[in-house]
């Protein structure tokens, strides 16, 4: 029985091998681009300046993420735009005593759009996407603490789909 059982063993590790794991050494980023122009967010919000927070913390998100180069409009092969939709605040565990929330949660919403203007070709296009973070006004954090984690969380999610499609 040993011995009928070597050479059914050796040929399931042949295939095993062969078939391979199922991961993939691709570039996670497209290729053939390598500069990306981001425009300045809107905002259908009335707090004004998260719209230049996030422009400034996805630029920084590519400059370091990715290996694509932050260029001027006209010299892009991209085009990077969007607009916060929302943001929302809630709070949680009042502490009855001080009538104060002990903790908070800002949520901001918005939508991107990443074109490519060599070919026309829309590269991404999220209608909603979504930023939740907690924050503890009773620890001393403020709400422009919320709101820079908020938005410091968005930009790594936006850098983050603009890898190449498996």
């Amino acid at each position: 029985m040993r011995r009928g059982a070597t050479p059914w063993m050796l040929l399931s590790l042949a295939l095993c091998g062969l078939t391979g794991c199922g991961y993939s050494s691709d570039k996670l980023f497209r290729s053939g681009i390598s500069t990306v122009h981001v425009e300045v967010f809107q905002s259908k919000e009335f707090r004004r300046g998260m719209e230049f927070q996030l422009t400034e913390a996805v630029k920084k998100r590519i400059g370091t993420d990715t290996p694509y180069r932050i260029a001027p409009r006209e010299k892009a092969d991209t085009i990077l735009k969007g607009e916060i939709l929302e943001e929302r605040q809630a709070s949680f565990a009042p502490d009855y005593a001080t009538r104060q929330p002990r903790d908070m949660q800002l949520n901001l919403v918005c939508r991107v759009e990443w074109k490519d203007v060599r070919s026309g070709q829309i590269l991404l296009d999220q209608p909603l996407l979504l930023s939740s973070t907690d924050y503890l006004p009773a620890a001393g954090e403020t709400e422009g603490f919320g709101q820079q984690k908020a938005i410091s969380d968005l930009a790594a999610k936006i850098v983050m789909r603009m890898t190449d499609d498996w």
